[in-house]
């Protein structure tokens, strides 16, 4: 099972945690990352940084990542530890 989590570091606020809100838990990766990329395209406020990642259940690591300050997205290259941009 895999997770999509939203974290949003509120202008306003700046030394509160950031707020984390599960998005979903899906049976794929696909299904996980599918719903975090729309929760980022559905991310309006441009006072606040927000930022999504798709992990394995319970996982510390991530497999996915993106933020709300670019299109850009990341793997996490499992031997390596690298993020790796995805194209």
């Amino acid at each position: 099972m895999f997770e999509a989590v939203e974290y949003i570091d509120r202008k306003a606020q700046p030394t509160a945690p950031p707020e984390e809100r599960v998005i979903g838990v899906f049976p794929t990766e696909a299904e996980a990352v599918e719903a975090a990329r729309a929760a980022r395209d559905a991310f309006g406020d441009a006072e606040d940084y927000a930022w999504w990642l798709v992990r394995q259940q319970g996982a510390k690591l991530a497999r996915w990542i993106a933020d709300s300050t670019s299109g850009k997205e990341f793997v996490l290259d499992l031997t390596s530890g690298e993020l790796i941009e995805v194209p």
